[in-house]
C-alpha cells in the first residue's frame, strides 16, 4: 500500500473516501464530490492513475486529495487502508464503495481464489470498510455511505458472472436495512444500481466484444450514474436506480411471469456473455 499525504489543512472541509477511484464510476464519482466541496481519499490498486486523478481534482476544484494505492482484493486492506488515513489525521465524512469487477465464465471455469478475491473486493471488503468508517459518522451525526450495486441484483441473473449478481443483490440489501439502522443517527446510505455503464469494467473482464452488440440506448455513461447517486444519497434514498430504461426492467421483472423472465434472460445472455 502506497499513500500520498495531501497539504496541511487549515480548516477542516468534508472529506469523502472512494475506491476504485481511478477510473469510470469511481473516478466520477470523485470528481461529483469534489465538485461540491469536500476533499477526497482516492483508492485504487493503479498508483500513477490515481496520481493524474487526484492532480486533475486538485487542478479543477482546488480540494485536497489524499491518494492511497491498494489492491482491494487482499484481506488486511480495509484495515491497513484505515490505519493510513488515520496516520494523516484525515476523518472520513462520505465513504463510497465503488471497487469492483466482475469473473466471466461458467463458475468452475474459474479456480476458487479468483472467486474468493472477487468477493473480498465486492462483499467484505466493501462491509468492513462500512463497519469501520460508520462508528465516527454516528459520533458527529453525519455521513454519507454509497454503495455502487447494479441492476443485476435486482433481476433474474442470467448465466455467467455467477457471483456477480448475488453480490451485487447482497449489497443492495445490505444497503436498504443499515439505511433503516441509521438514517435517524444523521447518516444516509444509498445502494446505487445502474444498469450497463460505459467504462473500462468490460474491457478489464474481456467481454468488450459481446457488450459493443448491445444497443445504445441501453447505455448510462459514468458522469450521469454518480451524479444521480450524489443526488439519492444526499436526498436520503436507499435504493437508486439509474436510467429509465433500468428502472422499467426492474419493474417489468416484478410483474411478468418469472419463468419468462428466465427464458429471456438466458436468451440475452447467451449475445454478450461468454459461458
Amino acid at each position: 500500500m502506497t499513500e500520498n499525504a495531501p497539504p496541511a489543512a487549515i480548516e477542516r472541509r468534508r472529506t469523502a473516501l472512494i475506491t476504485g477511484a481511478s477510473a469510470g464510476i469511481g473516478e466520477a464519482f470523485a470528481d461529483v464530490f469534489a465538485a461540491n466541496g469536500f476533499d477526497l481519499v482516492i483508492t485504487a490498486r493503479r498508483h500513477d492513475r490515481l496520481q493524474r486523478v487526484g492532480e486533475d481534482l486538485r487542478r479543477r476544484y482546488g480540494v485536497r486529495v489524499a491518494v492511497i494505492a491498494a489492491d482491494h482484493s487482499l484481506r488486511d486492506t480495509p484495515k491497513e487502508l484505515c490505519e493510513a488515513m488515520s496516520g494523516l489525521g484525515l476523518t472520513i465524512d462520505a465513504l463510497v464503495n465503488n471497487a469492483g469487477y466482475g469473473v466471466p465464465g461458467s463458475y468452475l471455469s474459474n479456480p476458487w481464489t479468483t472467486h474468493q478475491a472477487m468477493l473480498q473486493v465486492m462483499v467484505i471488503g466493501l462491509a468492513e470498510l462500512t463497519h469501520r468508517l460508520l462508528p465516527g459518522m454516528l459520533e458527529r451525526r453525519y455521513g454519507r455511505i454509497i454503495n455502487v450495486a447494479s441492476l443485476a441484483g435486482l433481476v433474474p441473473a442470467p448465466a455467467g458472472h455467477t457471483l456477480y449478481a448475488a453480490s451485487k443483490a447482497l449489497v443492495i440489501k445490505f444497503s436498504e436495512a443499515l439505511s433503516h439502522e441509521v438514517r435517524a443517527q444523521g447518516v444516509n446510505v444509498t445502494a446505487v444500481c445502474p444498469g450497463f455503464t460505459k467504462s473500462e469494467f468490460h474491457d478489464v473482464t474481456g467481454t468488450r466484444e459481446q457488450m459493443n452488440k448491445l444497443p445504445q440506448w441501453m447505455w448510462l455513461d459514468a458522469p450521469a450514474v454518480a451524479q444521480q447517486g450524489y443526488d439519492a444519497v444526499m436526498a436520503g434514498v436507499p435504493i437508486y436506480i439509474n436510467g429509465k430504461v433500468n428502472r422499467t426492467i426492474e419493474k417489468l421483472v416484478r410483474y411478468v411471469p418469472q419463468n419468462v423472465v428466465r427464458y429471456v434472460g438466458r436468451r440475452v445472455g447467451r449475445t454478450y456473455r461468454k459461458t
